[in-house]
Formats: C-alpha cells, structure tokens, sequence
C-alpha cells in the first residue's frame, strides 16, 4: 500500500470516528426531541417523513462523483450556524418548542458539514441539506389552522362541483348537506395530507427540471393549487358515488384508494405541466430531467484526494503521536465536539435544576360559586397521557338554564411534550371554526379600574355555537399569546429556574334565540367571580 492511499484511508477512517462522535453527543442532545419525533412520524399526517432521510441519502449519493472531485477545506466559519443551533437548543428546551429543537438540530449538522468539508462541498449537497428539513413535523400552532381553513375551502370548492353535477349540494362549515346524507370534511380531508408530499414531489421534479428558474419555481408553486383541486374532487367524488355505494364511498377500501388515484393523479398534472413548460422554451432540449455529469465517476475518487496528515511511515507503522495528531485534525473538530459536550452538559444542569412550586390541589375547588353550581368530571386518560398535566380541574357550572364549562390546566414543568397547549390550536384542530378572535379586556370587581387581558371567540361547529375565553397565568403574569408563553419560558428558566404555568379556559353556549350580548356578560360576571378563586390555587 503506496503512501497516498495509506493517506486516504487513514482520512477516512478519521472522518468515521468524528462522525461516531457527533452522533453520539447530538444523540444525547436530542434523545426526547427525536423520541417526540418517531412518535409523530406514526400518525397518519406525518407518514411522508419517515421517507425524507432515504430520500436525502440518496441525492447525496449521486453526489458521491463531485463530493470526490472537490478538496474538503475545513473552515472556522462552521460554527456561525452552530452558534445559532446553540441559540435555539437553548429556548427550545427552556421554552419547550419542538420546532426550534428541529431547527437547531438542522444547523448543528449543516455546521459540521461546512466545518469539515467547506463550502464547495456545502453548497453541492445544499439541495439535500435543504429537503431534510421535511423530515421534521411542522408546528402545531401553525398546521392546525391550516388544515383547517383547507378543510373549509376543499368543502366550498366540492360543494360547487357537485352542484355542476346536478346534485343538490349546501354547505354549513365542514359539513357538506346532500339531502339523502350529510357529510363532514373532517381533517383526513382538508388537503394538507396532499398538500406537503405533493409539494415535496414538486420540490424533487424541479430540482431534476432542465429548465430556467422560474419555471422551476412555476413547477413547485402550482402544487398548491393543484392539491386544492384535486383534494376537492376526491371531496366531490365522495359526495356523487355515495348514490351508489353509499357509506362505502366514505369509509373503507373505496375511500382510501380514492385518496392513493387523487394523489398519483396529481402527479400525472406535474408531469404533464413539465412537459408544457419544456415546449414553451425556445431553447428546447431533448432532455426534461438533467443529469450530473460527475455523479457517476468515482475514478477521480483516488486522484483528486488532497494529501493529509499522514497516519504511518513509509513500512505502513505509524507512532502513536502521529495517531493522536491524525485524530484531533482539523482543529475546528474539537473546539466543535467541545462546545456540544458543554452544551449537553448545560442542558441537562438546567432540567435538574428547576424550581418546582407547591399548589393547592384543583379537588379543593368550589363547586358552589355565588349562584352557579358545578359539577365535577374526569377528563379522558387519552388526553391526559397527551397533555401531561400536573393537576386540573374540569367542571360545569349551572345556573337555571344557564350553563359554563371551566377548564383549568396547571403544568409544573412546561418542559418539551408537557407544555401548554392553546385552545385556538387544539379546538380548531377538532372542528371548530374560530370567528371574531381576538384579545378582550374585562373589567373586574371594584373601582380600581382593574381588567383582565383575555382572548376571546365565538366558535362554531355542526351549527352549535358557543363563546369562549381563555388566557394564560404565568408565574405571576397574565398572558394571552402562547409565543409570548414561550419567551418568558425561556427566560423565567433563566432567571428563576421556574417554568410552570397554566391556562383557564371559560365556555358557554349560545342558545338560539339568544343575542350575542347576553352570552358576553354572563360569561364576563363568571370571570369576575372566579378571578379572586384562582389566586388562590395558582402560584405567583
């Protein structure tokens, strides 16, 4: 074995260990983020994920041919995205946000690789790097919301092409009136389940495209679109077949595989766009999909390789000095490995180190509240394995035919899965159309002048409405944003080793011959009477 190849195989048997090693510390890092991942990954909304790394290994494979060609130059200027993965790390475990542990895990790996391999081979593999960020969940706060208002405009634009059919077709929210049946667009069927693996398919046909730029980004955009159309005419098609077929076309073997014909259809609509758009262009190739022309020789694997550090004398021994020396090369490697380690370290002296408060437990709460009696009940062990709560209280509250539901959820540690969660993300998420939302202020008992920030909705779902308020007492503060939540999260963990919080949730419904009005100031004296009660079970 010459002193080149001894050369390169020594490299890479380096590049293995620090590979080992990144793994190893990252892994501990984010042992409960990538757990929280897997299990999301399980759900039907997020099955595409599982697929994204296969697909990133392999575009980075075809890469193998360049990424050989290309000297590997390690630079400092890799620890600028770490700097802001550290950033990150640090208020998505203090604030408890998923979504920014995703990210920092992102710029902790696009770190690395621009630390050890330089730009040049950065910026070959930056496409991949780029698509791997489909392989985290989006956030709650904003895929709810969305799947909603695609539920609402997939059920409009399906009710008018039944009705084009001839079907006597009325939609009321996301339920859809035949006449003979009713259907309700649940969120199987707003779209978004199209919409990302679509938009996803979108991103890899123009990434492929022998094309101009904009047409790429013609390609990628009218998958928006196009799962809009097509996810309505599954919609549609459901409607129309129910004649026939009746609950099978909703439900069963013939639902589902409308789902996989709407989606391998619409790919069909991508393929057959590409092809207009390559017919447009007056530099008309003969090739739609381009090729790297370096992808498939490796022969240059060998010849280009730098020299490096080298592992052994010219009798293939090498000492122990130059075995140490060959490992902690280049030296941005361990000024990396050291600021993870701290940072692991860190981490974990702040989970231990938090402050935990003592309450009055929430089965002392007042079933008798001036003239509203309560009722105490018991909320679903689903739902409480989800949530994580340290302590609750659920009641309903009646006075005559009056009636208000009280909800209120206290989390000792709002560490990431334990966190609070917002009623404008969970009850969208179960059907309910948020209207008139906003921040309110009510007036409390005494001349003080005092108020209380809330939010409040009215909210609406299968023609039942109700009016909620909700807020959220934090450690002394009322607030009503849950980005606000998650910023003094972060810094009361900072500050006070404290991250516990709550939120008191208040609903009432609105009978039909009620005025808006009366609802509004039923539920305002509820609040003002429960106020001074809550001081008294939720820590300061």
């Amino acid at each position: 074995m010459n002193s080149r190849t001894r050369n390169f195989v020594c490299k890479r048997r380096t590049v293995w260990i620090w590979a080992a090693l990144y793994v190893t510390v990252l892994f501990s890092m984010y042992y409960s983020t990538l757990a929280y991942l897997l299990q999301e990954w399980r759900s039907d909304e997020f099955t595409y994920c599982c697929i994204v790394p296969f697909v990133v290994l392999y575009l980075i494979w075809e890469k193998r041919g360049r990424l050989a060609y290309l000297p590997s130059t390690p630079t400092w200027k890799g620890l600028i995205p770490m700097g802001f993965g550290v950033c990150l790390f640090a208020m998505g475990e203090l604030g408890a946000e998923y979504t920014l542990l995703f990210v920092s895990l992102w710029l902790f790996a696009v770190g690395l690789c621009w630390l050890h391999l330089g730009w040049q081979k950065l910026r070959t593999i930056s496409f991949p790097l780029f698509f791997s960020l489909a392989m985290f969940v989006p956030p709650g706060v904003v895929y709810a919301p969305a799947s909603f208002e695609l539920k609402i405009i997939s059920s409009k634009f399906g009710v008018w092409l039944m009705q084009s059919y001839g079907l006597s077709a009325y939609r009321e929210g996301n339920v859809i009136d035949l006449g003979f049946t009713k259907l309700q667009v649940v969120d199987a069927c707003s779209g978004l389940r199209f919409l990302i693996p679509l938009f996803l398919m979108a991103l890899l046909l123009a990434y492929y495209f022998c094309a101009p730029f904009w047409k790429k980004m013609v390609l990628v955009c009218s998958a928006i679109p196009l799962s809009i159309f097509t996810n309505s005419l599954r919609i549609a098609s459901v409607g129309i077949l129910y004649q026939f077929f009746g609950i099978m076309a909703a439900e069963g073997f013939l639902h589902e595989f409308s789902g996989w014909f709407i989606f391998i259809l619409s790919l069909a609509f991508l393929t057959l766009e590409m092809r207009l758009l390559k017919r447009s262009s007056k530099d008309n190739k003969k090739l739609m999909f381009c090729h790297d022309e370096l992808a498939v020789g490796r022969g240059a694997e060998f010849g280009k390789e730098q020299s490096g550090v080298r592992c052994g004398e010219e009798d293939g021994h090498a000492s122990l000095p130059r075995r140490i020396i060959a490992v902690v090369q280049p030296p941005q490697a361990p000024a990396a490995m050291a600021l993870l380690c701290m940072i692991l370290i860190l981490s974990q002296g702040a989970v231990y180190g938090e402050k935990m408060v003592q309450i009055n437990p929430f089965s002392g709460f007042p079933l008798q509240i001036g003239e509203w009696s309560g009722i105490r009940t018991d909320m679903e062990q689903q739902f409480l394995d989800t949530l994580k709560l340290t302590d609750y209280a659920l009641l309903e509250y009646r006075n005559g035919d009056e009636e208000i539901g009280l909800y209120v959820a206290y989390n000792g540690s709002q560490s990431k899965g334990k966190a609070t969660h917002s009623p404008a993300t969970c009850l969208p998420g179960n059907g309910w159309d948020f209207r008139e939302s906003g921040p309110a202020s009510i007036p409390l008992r005494g001349n003080s002048g005092a108020t209380l920030r809330v939010n409040r909705a009215f909210m609406e779902k299968n023609g039942v409405k109700q009016l909620v308020y909700y807020w959220f007492p934090q450690r002394g503060r009322i607030l009503t944003n849950l980005y606000q939540v998650k910023l003094y999260n972060f810094w009361d963990a900072l500050t006070r080793r404290r991250t516990d919080g709550s939120l008191v949730r208040l609903i009432t419904p609105l009978h039909v011959t009620e005025h808006p009005k009366d609802a509004e100031a039923r539920l305002q004296g509820f609040t003002r009477l429960i106020v001074p009660l809550l001081a008294e079970y939720l820590p300061q």
